[in-house]
């Protein structure tokens, strides 16, 4: 180690470090958003910023997503494609002839026999103080832990959540050009320290076999 005595009145000025190889310390998720897709599709919801649709795991845990991909379960509540249903509950009755979703998360339908829209109910947006630490747990759906602290929900639009937009879908936020030059750049820095390697063991043969 630097600043240890090699002798009784010298100190190695430098040290000798070893490295002990490489290894994965954590992986991260890419939390930006994807392109808005537009599929006209009434209960087709994408999240136009930050936040989390909120849903019903089974067991009664919630889970978080930006998959807004819904459908109608057989009791006519709004749910995911897996049946999770969305919380706060929202529930489409039989007569309605449209449903109109507004960027703030309120959701009204047209029903047979009323001249005005009838509110349903909102979709909160869940935030999240540190997004890149909740956990998944497949199928597009993530948990909160306790690094990415508690569920904080609001109204689309506020407070730094997205608005809700209805009749599109989110795509995949994976850049493939980029994911690409990172992955080469990767193999290229492994066979530069596989070739370091080789070398450090010619050396040190070299100077055995002149010892």
């Amino acid at each position: 180690m630097a600043g240890q005595r090699s002798s009784g009145e010298t100190a190695y000025a430098t040290g000798l470090n070893l490295g002990t190889g490489v290894q994965v310390q954590s992986t991260s998720q890419i939390i930006s958003q994807g392109t808005l897709n537009t599929t006209s599709m009434p209960l087709d919801l994408a999240l136009d910023g930050q936040g989390y649709f909120q849903v019903e795991l089974p067991g009664g845990q919630l889970g978080y997503t930006r998959a807004g991909n819904f459908t109608l379960s057989a009791e006519r509540q709004v749910v995911t494609q897996q049946g999770y249903a969305v919380q706060p509950a929202i529930t489409i009755p039989e007569n309605a002839t449209s449903v109109t979703v507004s960027p703030d998360g309120i959701v009204s339908a047209q029903v047979d026999g009323e001249a005005q829209a009838v509110e349903l109910g909102q979709i909160q947006v869940a935030s999240f103080a540190n997004p890149a630490g909740l956990q998944a747990i497949g199928d597009n759906f993530l948990v909160e832990t306790g690094a990415s602290g508690a569920a904080q929900l609001g109204p689309g639009g506020e407070a730094g959540r997205g608005n809700v937009r209805q009749g599109m879908l989110e795509a995949s936020n994976v850049n493939v050009v980029e994911e690409l030059v990172d992955m080469i750049e990767a193999q290229r820095a492994y066979e530069i320290n596989s070739k370091m390697v080789s070398a450090v063991d010619e050396m040190l043969r070299n100077a055995n076999q002149t010892l």
